[in-house]
């Protein structure tokens, strides 16, 4: 293995189509076959936690979805702002939610439910708030809430279509 990145093999998890091993997927970005002839899948974007109140403040002056279970707030960055490749995430719930056990405990799901739904429909170079709602974050199937926050995000970038 090289440290270039592009030609490091990482396992996919699963038996080859006729079952003689494991698949492997490149680290670099492709969709084409690999050297061997089997498909190669695109990397999932990078994500990373949104820790600064300036971040919040401005994806919560942008686009706005509310769902059953949570609020999700989404803007565009400026090329300049971040890595244009990055998705960047944040998670909030006020004292509305419940005591701080509560809290942490709607945080987590809403944690939990980024970490599945993100890299299949996050878009590089959006910034996500995921605000949690009283009573229903905690209390939702967790099912529901992954349902709630692909469609909230398909519809934030239904309305992305065009200039800013």
């Amino acid at each position: 293995m090289t440290g270039s990145g592009m030609d490091e093999a990482v396992p996919a998890g699963g038996p080859l189509p006729d079952g003689s091993g494991v698949a492997f997927v490149r680290s670099g970005a492709g969709s084409g076959p690999d050297r061997t002839g089997h498909p190669v899948r695109p990397r999932a974007p990078r994500i990373e936690t949104l820790r600064k109140r300036r971040d919040f403040l401005r994806a919560a002056s942008a686009r706005r979805q509310g769902t059953a279970g949570f609020l999700v707030q989404a803007r565009r960055r400026d090329p300049d702002e971040a890595d244009p490749e990055l998705v960047r995430v944040g998670f909030t719930c006020s004292r509305k939610v419940g005591n701080a056990v509560t809290r942490n405990r709607a945080r987590r799901r809403l944690r939990a439910v980024a970490r599945a739904i993100l890299p299949l429909r996050g878009q590089p170079g959006w910034d996500y708030v995921l605000v949690g709602r009283p009573g229903a974050t905690v209390a939702r199937d967790f099912a529901d809430l992954e349902r709630d926050l692909d469609e909230a995000l398909v519809r934030i970038h239904a309305r992305a279509v065009g200039p800013r």
